[in-house]
Formats: structure tokens, sequence, C-alpha cells
């Protein structure tokens, strides 16, 4: 019987490794680091099961290469321009988007019954996660490698980004003001989460909570409400 269980567990973790290599384009040298990572609170509410502590150490790891890349690419340029390129790059939206065209949804173990979470951001959370266990099973060099190749070259298109208007917040209260309407952007929840504040902002139009959006502080929240109603609105 233990013989049984060692071959299914054997198969298991084969499946597993293989469907990570076919999403991410790399073989786990640790699988459970793999596994935690794609672990939602929903389903795994401790936090040595859950995602949450890798994602926090995937989101400086990420920022860090991003910063290094942009420093790299735009030898020329100031710190403003750098600092905005890089918000541009890995805001909660962009990040959220980017982990659905990758597959992400399709690995993720959380909550499926949840309508909430299904249309949720989770899944660029899950994406910082990933790069947080990548880091830890491969080391910097590597996951410096891996997220330029699966990440930053195939769905961040810089070139694009440089012509977006990152304050979306300031588009949508200008589009507001032209066509005689009140929006307001209302602090909804403020929890700690991983050790850190996370802000959840409502963008209110005449009184109609039309989007949210969620982040560690509250300018990056604002902005992610306010990308979502852009979106809502069709503007």
């Amino acid at each position: 019987m233990q013989i049984l269980k060692n071959i299914f567990k054997s198969s298991t973790t084969k499946s597993f490794e293989k469907n990570i290599f076919n999403v991410l384009g790399i073989f786990p040298k640790n699988t459970t680091l793999y596994r935690t990572a794609l672990s939602h609170r929903s389903v795994k509410d401790t936090p040595e099961e859950n995602n949450e502590r890798l994602e926090y150490l995937g989101d400086a790891v990420l920022s860090a290469i991003v910063a290094d890349y942009l420093f790299k690419r735009y030898p020329y340029k100031g710190e403003g321009f750098l600092t905005e390129m890089r918000s541009k790059m890995v805001n909660r939206q962009q990040l959220n988007d980017i982990a659905i065209k990758m597959g992400l949804k399709k690995l993720a173990f959380y909550n499926k019954f949840d309508n909430a979470l299904r249309s949720s951001q989770i899944f660029g959370n899950t994406l910082e996660a990933i790069v947080g266990a990548v880091y830890l099973d491969k080391g910097y060099a590597q996951t410096q490698k891996w997220v330029l190749k699966q990440i930053v070259i195939p769905h961040m298109f810089v070139d694009d980004l440089e012509t977006i208007d990152i304050n979306l917040k300031n588009k949508l209260i200008g589009w507001a003001s032209k066509n005689g309407k009140t929006l307001a952007f209302d602090v909804a929840e403020e929890k700690i989460e991983n050790g850190r504040r996370l802000f959840t902002i409502h963008a209110v139009l005449d009184g109609e909570i039309i989007a949210e959006g969620k982040g560690f502080n509250k300018k990056d929240a604002s902005q992610t409400a306010a990308q979502t109603a852009i979106e809502k609105l069709g503007l």
C-alpha cells in the first residue's frame, strides 16, 4: 500500500512539475515552493502554507529586476521618469493581466466558488509569489533571466508604456468635471495583510460605486480603481 502511495505521489509531482514548465517555462527543483506560491489564503489560511509571504518577497525582487532593466535601457533618463516607468510596469492591474495571459489562473489554488475572487487581482499577487519562489529556488541571476524572458519582454511593451499617462485618476477627474459629474475616491477598507497595510478604494460616480482598487498605498489603490472605472466607462 505504501509503495502505491509513493508511486501516486511521484506521478502527481511529475504532473505538477510539467504544468509549471508548460506555463512558466521553468523546471522547479523545490516543488513545495511553487505549490505555496500558487496557494491563496482562501484555501490555505496559515502563513507557511499560503502565498502571502512569497508575494512580499517576489514584489521586492520583481521591483529590483525591473529597476535594473530600466536603468540600463534608459541611461540618460532621470529618476522621475524611471520611477514612473517602473510603476507602469509593475502596477497591480498590469501584473494581474499578465498573470492571466501566462495561464496562472489555471494553476492557482483558490476558492473557485467565490465569485469575487475569480474577478479580483489575486493572480497578479500570485505572479509576484511565483517570482519569490523562483528566487528562492534558483537564485537572483536565474530569476532575473526568467523575469526578463517570461514577463518583461513578451508582456511589458515598454515603448507603448512610455506614451501612457500613468495618472489615470487625474484623467477620470478631468472627464467627470467636464461632464458635470461628481466623482470621489473613498477608502472602503484598510487592513493589515502580510505585514503591510492594504487599502481598498472605491471610485464613486454620482453616488454610485463604479470601480474598486486595492493597493499597499492609497495612491496605487486609487490608480487601480481609476483604471477599472475608465475601462468600464469606455473612456
